[in-house]
Order: structure tokens, then C-alpha cells, then sequence
């Protein structure tokens, strides 16, 4: 443009002086282009010379990128005041968001999307709000509870478009629809039963509640119609003191903890009835109260919790079902309504852990299970010594193809209660998978930090605050 007008101006220098001039420009951009190296300037014509630097740059190749989840921590905060959600990003252990929600909450659920949490509050509320890291005050949504004559329901359990609650005090199970989350219609139990926990995922055609005998004899199972959203009127009858279950993912078959009758009821869900193998039993295994799949395995790894002042094991049993792929070997598969394959219900392994085992999470590549030892409530948590190889409150790590202990984490001790390492009797433990390494979460109502794990060495990672004492936590991918 300055060109343009210097001509229109007649001041324009002769095409000689032009040439040197232009030729003095390519001299000091040959010596501009040796000094830089990397840079090569390339003349535009136009409205004036005007130059572009075009760089080729090399990019570092570094590990590949960290999925995004999130692991979802509630902690109580005192018996009259909000407890708080606390999502903790992880690649990178940060805290991203904390969030009031009810007051002393007691229990925390996830949908089967990761999408939306639900907490149980001890003022008889439900809270529920989106997994987002720019969650808002206004999107946390609170809903109250039906008077359930003193006593708080023991669980939640979001089904998809239904979300259950079992109410004990009300010998009912409550159905919550919409957002926010609203009573639709209790669905009655037997008042010689107590319902305890739902047992179903998302999409179930039908999902299970689970009922305590009152007189002490066997419990029971009730069925929910999640189409028509009915409940059986002859439930399935399960062992004594039955106090959980898990569902397979395709929805077949569930499994019901019975810590009483120290075995696990296999409910076909596809038929309705009790399983062609009814009862999962470890002649070793006293007290199931938890379990978790591995998929990739066909297993299903059970915590028994033992006496809770000895040591625990868990069970690990083989459920393979009929598939395509076992059709040529089974002429009985049916894919429609497939029977248990060769092998379902065999006790594989019944594999010795910590004290009072309470929980177990596994690690969904198939590779290893953390059981939660709780340890001896009363007794000071305690790391394993040559004389107490067990300690008290750990975390046992079992490798699933060799099905033995390879690590006993003891949880951070300190006899301060302000420090970071602080923790005590753990209540809850949370697996998720991760390249180059997964990572355990462990929560403590005796502590106001999340301990962290690696899987990849087994060892204590850090300490997250939650700024209050910890109750339950969830992941949003396992």
C-alpha cells in the first residue's frame, strides 16, 4: 500500500535504484534465513512485500491422552448440617467441583450413564444433580421422602426412567419418576418381610427387591414389571438375611447375597424363577455381603464378611452363560432364553483376605480384585507387622488369573486428625481402569480425605480433601 502511493505521489524511485534495492532485500533475507534456521520467508505479491513465516514443527509423541471420568465422593459435614458432593477429575486427582446437598447424607447412587447423581439424606430428602464440572447451586434438586415411621431407607437404586426406593418402615417399595425426581406409586411387600435393596440395570425388563424374613427364616425376592411397573404378589424365596444382589449386565440372571445362609441365590431373570443352578455355596465363605463381575472372566468375585473381627475371603465362582459362540458345543443354547453353560456356579477359587472384608471392586479388564477390609471396628486401624501380617483396615489386592493376594495396602495412619494421611475404618471402595494406570478410591466416615490408588504399582497415590467425613463414593466409567 505504501508503494501505491509513493507512485500516485511521482516520487516513485527509478527501476534501477528498484533492482538494487530489491536485490539488497533478498541479500538480508538469505542472511535472516541462515541466522533462524527453521524459518523460510516466502515474498507475496500485493499491495506492498509483505512476508509470512511458515514454521514445521516437531511434535513430542507423549502417552496417550487419559479418558474423562470423574470419581463422585459424598461426605458428611455434622448430623444438622449439608453434607457435600465432591467430583474429584481423573487424570489429574484434582477436586473440580463441590456442591451442597442434603443434610447428613447417608447414600450415594449413580445411573448406569454417569450422568446423574442421587443421595439419601438424613432429613428425609433426596437430592439429585448432573455429573458436570459447572454444576450449579439451581441444579441441584431436592425431593422429600415419605414418612418411613423413623426409619431411613437403607438404599436407592436409578433403573433407567424409574428410579426405586426401599422403604422398610413402610414395608413398600416407593417409584420416583421425572425430574425432579417425584413419587409416583408405592409398590407393597408382605409386612412378615423388610425390603432392603433393588436389584436390576438399566433397560432390566424387570428388577428385583429384596426382603428380610422378620421371624429370622428366609428372605425373599419380589418382582417389579418395570413396563407395566407392578410388583409379583409371589416373590422368589432366597436364603436367610439376604442383604444384596447384582445383575448381569445383558439383564439374565441376578444374584442375591445371603449373609445368613452363608451362600448366593441365581434368579433367572429371562424365566422368572429360581436359576437351573439355584445357589451359589463356598464350603469356606461365611457371611457374603457384596459382590462385583468380571466380565471379561464370566466370574463373579464375592466378599464374605466373615465374624468381622477374623479374617474374610472372597469367593470367586465361574457363570458362563450359552452364547452363539458355545452353540456348536451346546446344542441347548438358546439365544432367545440362554441356559447355564458348562461350568456356571463352580467355585473357582475361595481366596483368604483381610479382616472384615465389606466390599470388593474389580478392576473390568479382568485383571485384579481390591477387597475393602473394614477391620475390627473396635480396634484402631493398623498396619500389617511381621507379628499382624494382616493389620487392620487395608485394602487386598487379588490377581485373577492366579487368584492370590499380591498386595495388602495398609489405608494412610496418622494420629493426627488434621493431616492428609489421616483415614480410619473404611466404608466404601471404588475400582476404575486407566492407561497407564486405573486407580482405587477408598472413603472413611472416620476421615475428611479419599485416599487414591494406583493400580499399575499397587501403592498409595495421594489424598483428596472432601471437607467432611467421607461416606460413600462412585465412578462414572469402571
Amino acid at each position: 500500500m505504501r508503494l501505491a502511493r509513493v507512485e500516485a505521489e511521482g516520487i516513485t524511485p527509478s527501476e534501477p535504484s528498484r533492482r538494487s534495492n530489491r536485490s539488497l532485500a533478498r541479500t538480508m533475507r538469505s542472511v535472516v534465513a541462515l541466522a533462524a534456521g527453521a524459518v523460510v520467508f516466502a515474498a507475496l505479491a500485493g499491495c506492498g512485500d509483505q512476508y509470512r513465516p511458515v514454521v514445521t514443527a516437531i511434535n513430542p509423541v507423549g502417552p496417550a491422552g487419559q479418558p474423562t471420568k470423574y470419581a463422585i465422593a459424598i461426605s458428611s459435614t455434622g448430623p444438622n448440617t449439608p453434607g457435600l458432593a465432591t467430583m474429584v477429575d481423573f487424570s489429574g486427582d484434582t477436586v473440580l467441583i463441590t456442591a451442597n446437598v442434603g443434610v447428613n447424607p447417608y447414600y450415594l447412587a449413580l445411573d448406569t450413564s454417569g450422568v446423574n447423581a442421587y443421595t439419601l439424606n438424613s432429613d428425609k430428602t433426596l437430592t439429585s444433580f448432573p455429573i458436570t464440572t459447572s454444576l450449579l447451586s439451581s441444579q441441584v434438586l431436592e425431593s422429600t421422602l415419605l414418612d418411613n415411621n423413623g426409619i431411613l431407607p437403607p438404599s436407592i437404586n436409578p433403573e433407567g426412567l424409574n428410579t426405586y426406593i426401599s422403604q422398610p418402615g413402610r414395608n413398600s417399595v416407593a417409584q420416583y419418576t421425572s425430574t425432579p425426581l417425584a413419587l409416583k406409586q408405592e409398590l407393597p411387600i408382605d409386612s412378615a418381610y423388610t425390603p432392603t435393596y433393588v436389584v436390576g440395570v438399566a433397560s432390566a425388563p424387570r428388577v428385583y427387591v429384596v426382603s428380610k424374613a422378620n421371624s429370622g427364616s428366609n428372605g425373599t425376592v419380589s418382582t417389579i414389571e418395570t413396563v407395566s411397573n407392578t410388583i409379583d404378589v409371589n416373590p422368589i424365596a432366597v436364603g436367610i438375611d439376604p442383604v444384596y444382589g447384582v445383575m448381569t449386565a445383558d439383564t439374565r440372571r441376578a444374584f442375591i447375597m445371603n449373609q445368613g445362609s452363608n451362600d448366593i441365590s441365581v434368579i433367572n431373570a429371562q424365566t422368572n424363577q429360581l436359576d437351573t443352578t439355584p445357589t451359589l455355596t463356598d464350603p469356606n465363605g461365611t457371611a457374603p455381603v457384596w459382590a462385583d463381575f468380571a466380565p471379561t472372566l464370566n466370574e463373579l468375585v464375592v466378599a464374605n464378611a466373615g465374624d468381622g473381627v477374623h479374617q474374610g475371603s472372597i469367593s470367586i465362582f465361574s457363570i458362563p452363560l450359552c452364547s452363539a459362540i458355545a452353540q456348536p458345543t451346546n446344542p441347548n443354547c438358546d439365544p432367545n432364553n440362554p441356559v447355564d453353560a458348562v461350568g456356571f456356579g463352580t467355585l473357582i477359587a475361595n481366596v483368604p483376605v483381610g479382616i472384615n472384608p465389606v466390599m470388593v471392586a474389580v478392576l473390568q479388564d479382568g485383571t485384579r480384585a481390591y477387597v475393602l477390609n473394614k477391620g475390627n471396628v473396635s480396634q484402631p486401624c493398623a498396619a500389617p507387622t511381621a507379628s499382624a501380617p494382616l493389620g487392620n483396615c487395608t485394602v487386598s489386592v487379588v490377581n485373577l488369573t492366579s487368584n492370590t493376594v499380591t498386595a495388602t495396602i495398609p489405608l494412610p495412619l496418622s494420629t493426627d486428625p488434621l493431616s492428609a494421611a489421616a483415614n480410619g475404618h473404611p466404608s466404601w471402595i471404588a475400582a476404575t481402569t486407566g492407561t497407564p494406570t486405573g486407580k482405587i478410591y477408598v472413603v472413611s466416615p472416620e476421615s475428611n480425605f479419599m485416599t487414591v490408588i494406583r493400580t499399575d504399582t499397587d501403592a498409595l497415590l495421594t489424598t483428596v480433601p472432601l471437607q467432611g467425613a467421607g461416606v460413600s463414593v462412585r465412578v462414572t466409567q469402571p
